[in-house]
């Protein structure tokens, strides 16, 4: 491999849509975890029940329904770092068949690019995965300190580190779904990376339509409508008690 090389396999257009790519990827986590006031995102939403839900366990005898939702959230987390590794093993076998590749590109009628300009590609998805597995192993872990914490609440409400406890545990685990979340945002990005195979205004194409689906499932989505209907929000948000970090204030006015 030399500059020559490199230089000849990609064009300012390939710089184009890598770099959109990057400012898609980098702007919608930071929209969907800081959303406008008055227009908060689906993930935002159910931090707050997240928070919601530490409170409510206090008083529920058994716990055991909690327990089982912790242990169902971490099998999630643990799905997806299992199948994250499996794609990056998937993706540098592919790179031991970067020829093959470039035939699949060739029957699509697209220019055919020297070998490392493909393995180059290729590097671009299994760094989306790599961060989507490391990002899934850390909310695994944080699900795990949310069982501990959990653990530690005393059975008796009116023990004076009860509430505490309990909030603690529901900002560990509004951590760890924020990691899961942008784990599957680096996987849904990494799918688009793929486009790139094809060229760079397919790169495009793939990569907006990827923005496109995750803020409509962020902000225009029915399951967001269902989160945002009043009737239980007075209930989720005097749960909290006071002096609580509820992080939407604009919530307690609904």
């Amino acid at each position: 491999m030399d500059w020559d090389t490199l230089t000849a396999g990609f064009t300012v257009w390939d710089v184009a849509a890598l770099v959109f790519l990057v400012l898609s990827w980098a702007g919608a986590s930071r929209v969907i975890e800081n959303p406008p006031k008055n227009y908060p995102s689906t993930s935002f939403l159910m931090a707050d029940y997240r928070r919601a839900w530490m409170t409510v366990f206090v008083t529920r005898q058994p716990r055991i329904f909690d327990s089982q939702i912790v242990a169902s959230l971490r099998q999630g987390t643990a799905f997806f770092a299992s199948a994250s590794m499996i794609a990056i093993g998937g993706g540098f076998a592919l790179m031991g068949n970067a020829d093959q590749l470039r035939g699949v590109a060739q029957d699509f009628g697209t220019d055919v690019d020297p070998v490392v300009v493909f393995e180059i590609k290729l590097m671009l998805m299994l760094m989306f995965v790599a961060n989507a597995f490391l990002k899934f192993v850390w909310s695994h872990r944080l699900f795990g300190y949310t069982s501990v914490l959990m653990a530690a609440v005393p059975e008796d409400p009116e023990n004076p580190v009860t509430l505490a406890r309990a909030r603690k545990a529901g900002e560990i685990n509004v951590t760890g779904g924020r990691s899961y979340n942008r784990g599957l945002r680096s996987v849904y990005f990494g799918i688009a990376a793929a486009g790139w195979l094809l060229g760079p205004v397919v790169l495009m194409l793939t990569t907006l339509v990827t923005l496109s689906v995750v803020l409509r499932r962020e902000f225009a989505s029915h399951s967001r409508a269902v989160l945002l209907d009043a009737s239980d929000h007075p209930l989720c948000c005097h749960n909290i008690p006071e002096g609580g970090s509820s992080g939407s204030p604009w919530l307690r006015t609904l």
